[in-house]
């Protein structure tokens, strides 16, 4: 492949570069439209990850129990802007997915050409993961964003070895770091990157090196002091998450994970991925397929490998799409294989339309097949009224669930209550982050209302001296699926023995 573009001579035209610019932005402009207007429009409720991201921005910190605080700084910048709808909560996900978008163009277009940039740009807006991640917000959105801004940045320092960009991508990998600590496969990649390419070695003994180490500490230090007046509970949770142990290998893990990345990143960009890497194992290579297999592959074999060892879920090798988009769209283009660029431009197509019209319909049961994709975002509003009416008919001193999903969704859906929410408290460790920040004890006021999934006879009753079930009621959460959600109304609390 060829080399023009890290020892790239200035040989490129001005209009070359820059004719590329207005379609990109037009393009990107109504990609991005109709996400906001599909989030205006859509009919699902918050996921209980969302409404618990939501719950966290009303208390902006330095950290959470499972995550860093980048979403929840997020969420309350929309929020403030426009309010606590569902569409305001989601908002920033198409914007952050068009800058990642735009990103990767400047980088495509430093390694190849403007042309290429445009491309790439393109099916990365378009990939079934980011249409899907549109919708929602998540904490793989400004991560995305990060890194393909790191990504572009590192390029450039490369080029230039300028002070600017070395402070740039230093602060890039920060604020990736505190939208999701996977921000830290950046170094692994740039390792290996070292070790098959002497391009950037330089920088192992410069100054600006030391910095791209320091700098991003800076940014995470308010993080990890949050961590450390709280035992450390994201990084435990982080590493719990992995679930290492029990059953040695799990080859059907393994394999679910390698065919939902053909769903993640496409079925013709991922298998082409990996016959790229096969054949630059075989051949030699050009810059710029070394530095974009860098920054792909390893992420893709070591989250493999975690899934063959416990579990892994489909996003979780999502930093490997920016630099693999950019490297499967170049090999189409340069190689011409023009009717697999067709194919993926239309798989692509196809799962923007139906992952943006998708929510606007969730409702109305028009998706084939027995279960419904939408199921788990869909009733909590009705859990709320069904909440509110039961709190109209009778004086409660608190809420408890034993569900962190119904904490959320409650806090979310319940509005403005002046009966405080509480979560039940499991032996041991805190096991979330109501648990941690909201448990229920013996000093909240009674009567208790339980709100659980778990119907009469649950974990919480026999804590109580009093329990009477007020109703039990069955909310439907799309046409296809229903949960039954019971009422009881608790009194004389016993205390909490410390095993159940």
């Amino acid at each position: 492949m060829s080399t023009a573009g890290i020892y790239r001579d200035g040989g490129f035209l001005a209009s070359d570069r820059c004719r590329w610019d207005i379609p990109l932005i037009l393009s990107l402009a109504v990609l991005t439209g109709l996400r906001i207007l599909s989030l205006s429009f859509s009919q699902t409720d918050l996921f209980f990850d969302e409404a618990q991201y939501w719950a966290w921005a009303q208390e902006p910190a330095f950290g959470y129990f499972s995550k860093p605080p980048l979403i929840a700084w997020s969420i309350w910048s929309t929020t403030s802007l426009c309010g606590d709808g569902e569409a305001c909560v989601r908002l920033s996900s198409p914007l952050f997915h068009a800058g990642s978008a735009i990103f990767l163009f400047l980088a495509a277009r430093e390694l190849f050409d403007a042309r290429t940039g445009f491309w790439s740009a393109i099916v990365f807006a378009t990939l079934p993961g980011i249409s899907f991640s549109s919708n929602i917000v998540s904490t793989d959105v400004p991560l995305l964003f990060f890194w393909s801004a790191a990504l572009y940045f590192g390029i450039r320092l490369i080029q230039d070895r300028n002070w600017s960009f070395a402070l740039l991508l230093a602060v890039a990998i920060g604020l990736g770091a505190l939208s999701k600590y996977a921000m830290l496969y950046f170094y692994l990649c740039a390792a290996i990157w070292f070790a098959v390419e002497p391009r950037g070695r330089w920088l192992l003994k410069d100054w600006k090196g030391a910095a791209l180490i320091a700098i991003p500490l800076l940014f995470l230090a308010p993080n990890i002091g949050w961590n450390l007046q709280h035992g450390l509970v994201t990084f435990s949770h982080t590493a719990d998450n992995a679930g290492i142990g029990g059953i040695p290998v799990h080859p059907v893990n393994m394999l679910e994970f390698i065919l939902a990345q053909c769903g993640v990143f496409g079925p013709v960009l991922f298998p082409m991925l990996i016959w790229i890497a096969i054949r630059a194992i075989r051949q030699a290579s050009g810059e710029e397929t070394k530095l974009l297999l860098s920054f792909s592959i390893p992420i893709v074999l070591l989250v493999t490998v975690l899934a063959f060892l416990s579990r892994a879920h489909a996003n979780w090798a999502a930093t490997a799409f920016p630099a693999a988009t950019i490297l499967v769209v170049a090999t189409m283009l340069m190689r011409k294989r023009m009717a697999l660029f067709a194919a993926t431009l239309a798989v692509n197509a196809i799962a923007f339309v139906a992952l943006t019209v998708g929510p606007v319909v969730a409702d109305q049961g028009l998706i084939p097949g027995k279960t419904d994709p939408y199921a788990r975002m869909l009733g909590w509003r009705q859990l709320g009224e069904e909440t509110r009416k039961v709190l109209s008919q009778h004086e409660y001193g608190t809420i408890v669930t034993d569900d962190r999903q119904l904490v959320t969704e409650l806090l979310y859906y319940l509005g403005k209550s002046d009966v405080p929410i509480r979560a039940w408290r499991r032996p041991g460790p805190p096991h979330d982050h109501f648990e941690l920040t909201r448990p229920f004890s013996g000093a909240d006021a009674e009567p208790v209302l339980l709100v659980t999934l778990r119907g009469a006879r649950n974990r919480v009753d026999d804590h109580f001296e009093t329990v009477r079930e007020i109703k039990t009621v069955t909310i439907p959460a799309g046409p296809k699926s229903k949960r039954r959600v019971t009422f009881e109304a608790l009194e004389n609390f016993k205390g909490i023995a410390d095993e159940e």
